[in-house]
C-alpha cells in the first residue's frame, strides 16, 4: 500500500459489523479513485467518483446517526456536528475540482485520513467502548 492510500486498521473497528463494513467499503473507494487519478484518470471520473464518495459517506452517516438516535447515544450532537463538517470539506474538493480540474492524491488522501484517524480513533472508539461495556452496542 502507498502512502498514498488510506490504510484500515484493526482499532477502527466499532464492533458494529454494517459500521465497519462500511468503513472498509469507504476507505476502498477513495483508495480506488486515488489509483485512478494517479494513472492520470480522465475528468469525468473524477467527478463521478468524488460524487459517489460523497454520497456513500452520507448514507454511512446516516445508518450511524440512526443507530446513535436508536440508543440514545449522549454524543449524538458532537459526533454528527464531526460528520457534517467532514461533509462540508468533501463539498469544497469537489467544487476545487469543478473550477480547477484538478485535485492531489497526496492531499485528497492526506485530508480523508486526517479525519477518519481522528474520527475513528476518538468519536467511533466511544461507540466501540460503550458496546464492551455493556455487551450490545448503545452507539
Amino acid at each position: 500500500m502507498s502512502q498514498s492510500q488510506l490504510q484500515w486498521q484493526e482499532r477502527y473497528a466499532i464492533g458494529i459489523p454494517a459500521v465497519d463494513h462500511e468503513h472498509q467499503e469507504l476507505i476502498r473507494m477513495i483508495n480506488d479513485l486515488v489509483m485512478r487519478i494517479l494513472e492520470g484518470t480522465d475528468v469525468a471520473f473524477v467527478s463521478d467518483s468524488l460524487g459517489d464518495i460523497l454520497s456513500a459517506i452520507g448514507a454511512h452517516f446516516a445508518l450511524e446517526e440512526k443507530i446513535m438516535r436508536d440508543r440514545h447515544y449522549d454524543q449524538y450532537f458532537d459526533h454528527k456536528s464531526d460528520h457534517d463538517r467532514l461533509l462540508d470539506q468533501l463539498r469544497d474538493i469537489m467544487d476545487d475540482y469543478a473550477v480547477h480540474r484538478q485535485i492531489s492524491p497526496a492531499e485528497l488522501v492526506q485530508t480523508l485520513d486526517a479525519w477518519f484517524s481522528e474520527h475513528f480513533r476518538t468519536r467511533d472508539a466511544r461507540l466501540h467502548s460503550l458496546k464492551n461495556q455493556s455487551g450490545r452496542p448503545t452507539g
